[in-house]
C-alpha cells in the first residue's frame, strides 16, 4: 500500500503539470503599462484593431463611438485613484467601484442600470509533495466583471488567474467575440469554471490520500488518530472552495434562463452549459465536505478503540500483578501463627501457586483478546 502511495505521489505532480490549465497562467503585468491597466483593446466584429502605441480607456472609448464595437480593459488590483478615472469614464455605480477595489467579496450579479456586475471567485490549486496538517490545497482570487453595451471591464485581484491567455484564445475565435461583451463574460465564466473542474480533480486526489492512510494499518511508530489535523485542514480548504462555488450558481442560472438586453440571445444558451458543469462541480464539493466528515468520524472512532485496547491490556496486567501483591501482601503482615510459615516448603509452594495463578490469569485474558 505504502509503495503504491509513493509511486502516485512521485507521478501526481507531473501528470497535473501536463493536463490541467492553472499551472499556465501568466501573472505578469504589461511592462509598458504605468498603472493597473494590464491591457486595452477596441474590438469590432470580432477582431481586435490595430492600435499601435499603447491606448489609454478614455482613448478606447472615443473610437468605440466613433467607429462601434467595444472595448476590454483588464485591471490587477487597482487602487481607488487608479480606478476613478475609470469608473467616470464608463459611469460606473460607486458600490460597485468600492467592491471591484477592495475586493473580498462574495460571488454575485447585480445590475446598476446599463451595466452589470459580475463577481467569480477563481481557485488555484496549491501543488505539495506531502499533505500536512498545515498544507495549503487551494488558493483563491477575485474577478470582477462590468459588463456594458460596448465595454466590458475585468478587474482582477490575487496572483493567480490571469486573463491574458483567454484573452489570446478568445481572439481566435472571431464568431464569437462579435457577440460582443456578453460573449466575453461567458468566457470569464467558463474559464473560472473549468478551472473549478480541474481543481475539485486534484482535491480528489488528495482526499483519496487521505482516505487510504486512515484505513490501511499505521506506520510503525505511528498511534491510530494522528490524520486528525490532516483531514481537518484539508476539510477547511473544501470549505474555502465551497465558498466559491456555491454562490455563483444563482448568478449563472439568472445569465442562462433570465432575457436581459447585454446578454446576447445566443451567449444566453452558453451559460446554461456553465450553469451545468459549475452545478457538477458543486455537488462534487459537497460530497468531498460529507466524506470528510466520514474520514474524520472514522479516524477518531479508531483513536477512541486503539485507547480502548491500551486500557483494556493496562487492566489486564494490573489484575496479573494484583496476585503477587496480594500474597506479598497477606505474608508481610507481622503474626507469629500463620499457615505455613515455618514449613520448609512453604516458600517455594506460596512462588509456585502465585506463578500458576498469573499464568492462568494471562491465558484466560489471552484467550478473551484482552492480551
Amino acid at each position: 500500500m505504502s509503495m503504491i502511495r509513493d509511486l502516485r505521489a512521485a507521478v501526481r505532480p507531473a501528470l497535473r503539470k501536463s493536463s490541467t490549465p492553472y499551472n499556465t497562467y501568466d501573472t505578469t503585468r504589461d511592462p509598458s503599462a504605468s498603472s493597473a491597466v494590464v491591457d486595452c483593446a477596441v474590438y469590432r466584429d470580432g477582431k481586435r484593431l490595430d492600435t499601435g502605441a499603447c491606448q489609454t480607456p478614455h482613448e478606447a472609448m472615443l473610437r468605440v463611438r466613433e467607429e462601434g464595437g467595444f472595448a476590454w480593459i483588464g485591471l490587477h488590483e487597482p487602487t481607488e485613484a487608479e480606478f476613478a478615472g475609470i469608473a467616470a469614464e464608463f459611469g460606473l455605480h460607486p458600490l460597485a467601484v468600492e467592491d471591484a477595489v477592495h475586493a473580498h467579496q462574495r460571488p454575485k450579479l447585480e445590475r446598476y442600470d446599463d451595466t452589470l456586475f459580475t463577481v467569480f471567485k477563481t481557485i488555484h490549486y496549491v501543488e505539495h509533495a506531502e499533505l500536512t496538517a498545515t498544507s495549503e490545497v487551494v488558493e483563491t482570487g477575485e474577478v470582477m466583471c462590468f459588463t456594458g453595451r460596448d465595454f466590458v471591464i475585468t478587474v482582477r485581484h490575487g496572483g493567480k488567474g490571469s486573463l491574458r491567455a483567454l484573452r489570446h484564445g478568445l481572439q481566435k475565435d472571431t464568431e464569437l467575440l462579435a457577440k460582443g461583451p456578453s460573449a466575453v463574460l461567458h468566457a470569464i465564466a467558463d474559464h473560472v469554471v473549468d478551472g473549478y473542474i480541474a481543481v475539485a480533480a486534484a482535491v480528489q486526489d488528495d482526499i483519496d490520500e487521505v482516505e487510504i492512510d486512515v484505513f490501511s494499518a499505521p506506520a510503525k511508530g505511528s498511534p491510530r488518530g494522528s490524520d486528525a489535523g490532516r483531514i481537518y485542514q484539508l476539510k477547511r480548504e473544501v470549505l474555502e472552495f465551497k465558498r466559491a462555488v456555491s454562490p455563483l450558481l444563482r448568478p449563472m442560472q439568472l445569465l442562462s434562463e433570465r432575457p436581459m438586453r447585454l446578454v446576447d440571445p445566443d451567449i444566453q444558451k452558453y451559460f446554461r452549459d456553465v450553469a451545468d458543469h459549475l452545478a457538477r462541480v458543486q455537488e462534487e464539493v459537497i460530497g468531498f465536505d460529507e466524506l470528510l466528515n466520514s474520514i474524520l468520524q472514522a479516524n477518531l472512532a479508531q483513536a477512541t478503540v486503539a485507547q480502548n485496547e491500551d486500557m483494556r491490556k493496562i487492566t489486564s496486567w494490573a489484575a496479573i500483578i494484583a496476585v503477587p501483591t496480594a500474597v506479598c501482601g497477606v505474608y508481610g503482615m507481622n503474626f507469629d501463627h500463620m499457615p505455613e510459615l515455618h514449613w520448609k516448603y512453604g516458600y517455594p509452594m506460596v512462588l509456585t501457586g502465585i506463578i500458576g495463578l498469573c499464568l492462568a490469569i494471562h491465558r484466560t485474558l489471552k484467550r478473551n483478546g484482552w492480551l
